[in-house]
């Protein structure tokens, strides 16, 4: 299927742990451009995510922005040090015993004294799992997208595909007709100069010119590179960079039909189809 490489998606997974989002941006690019913006809970995770997406996506520029809110109490209560507790209590104690009249020991002192309590870490492993589940999904929903907008271009390509080929119809119709007027043109301008002319030689030069400027070749790999168009376009892999090429050599054909013609009509259907190709560029640069 043919994909666009302009999309958008943004899903959201609430856990026991917190909540995760993720948003994925997509844009044209000539190669695959991943830029990933993580929590730090994730980081250690940085390059098993890079390939997830990497693994889906073969062209573009893609920014993945994940978020990660915890939920309250989501790493559980802090451990106290009873050891160390135990010692500043009884410390205090002995402190007070040697006052007249001593304030109350105040317990959030103590908690607050360095290395009494530890807050328990937060289980990573559970978290990237959601990670991952949580990108691939939107990793889905990109590519949908990107499917959805390639089908759209795959259509517009089509359709100057057909306008191209109904130019190459035209021209190739036109051929015979085209001949027989730069005949008359000739054989007029040689009669009015009034002088004997050598019919042999006249047709081998009448033959020279028309071979000069036949285009039946050209004609002939513009319907080629049609086939091979449509051909690609219905192809299951990334089309991108063959499209790239073929339109290349569409634009090539054009040109050289353009500088053999002697004909108006001949010329204006190169101009037109130089158009269609020129609105085929623009649609595939963004296709994968």
């Amino acid at each position: 299927m043919t994909q666009s490489m302009t999309a958008f998606s943004r899903c959201e997974l609430d856990t026991d742990l917190g909540s995760l989002t993720c948003e994925i941006r997509s844009v044209n690019n000539r190669f695959l451009d991943l830029q990933l913006r993580l929590p730090e809970e994730l980081r250690t995770q940085e390059a098993a995510l890079r390939q997830q997406v990497s693994n889906r996506i073969n062209r573009g520029k893609v920014d993945c922005t994940i978020r990660f809110r915890p939920s309250v109490g989501a790493a559980g209560l802090p451990t106290i040090n009873r050891d160390l507790l135990k010692g500043l209590v009884a410390l205090t104690e002995q402190v007070s015993a040697e006052l007249t009249n001593p304030a109350p020991t105040n317990p959030l002192e103590l908690l607050r004294w360095p290395g009494v309590t530890a807050e328990t870490k937060l289980d990573m492993e559970p978290l990237f799992k959601y990670a991952i589940a949580l990108l691939r999904e939107g990793l889905d929903q990109l590519i949908q997208g990107r499917l959805s907008e390639g089908g759209r271009l795959k259509k517009l390509l089509q359709e100057r595909c057909d306008g191209i080929a109904a130019k190459v119809t035209e021209v190739r119709a036109d051929l015979p007709q085209v001949h027989e007027s730069i005949r008359n043109r000739i054989t007029e301008k040689l009669e009015k100069l009034n002088q004997d002319i050598d019919q042999e030689r006249l047709e081998q030069e009448l033959v020279f010119l028309a071979q000069k400027m036949d285009v039946a070749e050209e004609l002939d790999r513009l319907d080629s590179h049609l086939a091979e168009m449509r051909q690609v376009l219905d192809s299951d892999e990334p089309v991108g960079r063959r499209l790239d090429f073929l339109i290349q050599e569409f634009n090539r054909e054009a040109n050289t039909l353009s500088s053999k013609s002697q004909d108006i009509r001949t010329t204006q259907c190169a101009v037109d189809i130089k158009v269609l190709v020129e609105q085929m560029r623009e649609q595939a640069q963004n296709i994968e």
